[in-house]
């Protein structure tokens, strides 16, 4: 691929790329795709339309990959993609998606995601996903992913999302159906900064008997930024389920938690909780005894809690 500096720098934060991965890949640059490879496994098809891909990752397909990530490089640049994701019964696969904007320019660029699984019976999947934002222009850098999962009896699905840097704007909109005995683990990581502001909104629906899911978000808001966590899990059948916001408020910042729990059956067995709280200055003073300034004990104690 011709990729320039910054656009090969932006793969590397979003998809740990720095080379041509092996297996299957979807690479799209710019609003057009720059590169695809498939495998006897795993089919990568444009939609008709042109506004996405279908992934097709076959039965029993074990120990493989798909890498999606998007970059975007011009100023002024808006999209919106659907991607769908069909995992055969009995998969084991691991996809790894993540949008990164440059913008130097004084337009906003966006990219609207919205990705939907279909996970299959006793189906394993690992997803991750990192946004990421540089740049030195006026122009916003602005990402709203929506993600759609639907999990058949048996399969289980880990999420790892994560937005660190640079990115101005989001709106982050998580749906989840699981039938029996399906189970879903979400970890969010989340730093806003300067005027940057971030809605996650989750909605877990536990289905079936059997059904669970653990959704955690933690998250740090600097400067003047915006933050606000809306989770819901919702069990309809003899099921478990907890959600958890743990954060750390710094100068100017807003958090709001919204964690919230929906019993519709007597054996659905719900836990919230939620955090927000400064960094201890205990913590502070210990680093700073090893030799470490305030400001880089601070970056460790952020770093190490986003970690």
């Amino acid at each position: 691929m011709a990729l320039t500096e910054i656009q090969k720098k932006i793969l590397a934060e979003v998809a740990d790329l720095h080379k041509v991965p092996v297996g299957a890949y979807n690479f799209r640059i710019n609003g057009a795709t720059e590169s695809r490879n498939t495998t006897a496994n795993i089919d990568i098809r444009s939609k008709a339309d042109g506004s996405g891909i279908d992934i097709h990752i076959m039965p029993g397909t074990k120990n493989e990959s798909v890498h999606i990530p998007v970059v975007l490089s011009e100023s002024g640049l808006k999209e919106t993609v659907y991607n769908n994701f069909y995992i055969g019964e009995g998969a084991d696969v691991t996809i790894v998606a993540g949008c990164g904007i440059d913008n130097c320019g004084n337009q906003d660029s966006q990219h609207d995601g919205v990705h939907r699984f279909y996970v299959e019976k006793g189906a394993k999947v690992r997803y991750v996903e990192k946004h990421y934002g540089s740049g030195d222009g006026e122009g916003k850098r602005i990402l709203n992913p929506v993600t759609e999962v639907y999990m058949e009896e048996g399969s289980h699905m880990e999420m790892e999302m994560a937005q660190i840097k640079g990115v101005d704007s989001t709106e982050r909109s998580t749906i989840a159906e699981l039938k029996k005995d399906a189970s879903l683990v979400v970890r969010e990581r989340l730093m806003t900064h300067g005027h940057q502001s971030a809605l996650s909104v989750y909605k877990v629906s536990l289905l079936e008997e059997g059904a669970n899911a653990d959704v955690v978000s933690r998250s740090v808001a600097r400067d003047d930024s915006k933050q606000k966590f809306d989770a819901c899990v919702a069990g309809f059948a003899p099921c478990k389920g907890h959600t958890e916001c743990d954060s750390i408020i710094m100068d100017n910042g807003t958090i709001l938690a919204v964690p919230s729990l929906e019993a519709r059956h007597v054996d659905a067995a719900l836990v919230h909780e939620a955090a927000i709280g400064k960094i201890a200055g205990e913590q502070l003073i210990k680093l700073m005894t090893l030799g470490l300034t305030e400001h880089e004990a601070e970056e460790e104690i952020i770093n190490g809690f986003l970690a």
